[in-house]
C-alpha cells in the first residue's frame, strides 16, 4: 500500500525559507511523475511544482524563482526548497502523483507565512 508522508511545515515570517519532505513507502518514487500541491482555505488544491522522473522541473509562476523541487531516489523522498516565503504560500503542502490517476493523499504540513 502507498504512502506518503508530508513534512517539515511551520510558521515562518515572510521573507524566510522552508524545506519540506515527503516521504514515500510502497512505491518506487523514481518511476513516477510527481509534485507539490498546495491548498489555501477556501481554495481549491493546486499543483505548485511538478518533477518528471527524469529530472525536469516545472512550476507555477508565483513560485518560480523561489521554489525548487527535487527528489531523492535512493531515499524514495520528495523535497521542495521554499526561499523567501509570501503571506500568499500560506496552505496545506502534499505530495502525489501529478497524473489523473494518484496516490492516495497523505495529510500534508502546514505551512503559514505572516507578514
Amino acid at each position: 500500500q502507498v504512502q506518503l508522508v508530508e513534512s517539515g511545515g511551520g510558521l515562518v515570517q515572510a521573507g524566510d525559507s522552508l524545506r519540506l519532505s515527503c516521504a514515500a513507502s510502497g512505491l518506487s518514487f523514481s518511476r513516477y511523475t510527481v509534485g507539490w500541491f498546495r491548498q489555501a482555505p477556501g481554495r481549491q488544491r493546486e499543483l505548485v511544482a511538478n518533477i518528471f522522473s527524469g529530472g525536469t522541473t516545472n512550476y507555477i509562476d508565483s513560485v518560480q524563482g523561489r521554489f525548487t523541487i527535487s527528489r531523492d531516489n535512493a531515499r524514495n523522498t520528495l523535497y521542495l526548497q521554499m526561499n523567501d516565503l509570501k503571506p500568499d504560500d500560506t496552505a496545506v503542502y502534499y505530495c502525489n502523483r501529478n497524473a489523473k490517476i494518484q496516490f492516495s493523499w497523505g495529510r500534508g504540513t502546514q505551512v503559514t507565512v505572516s507578514s
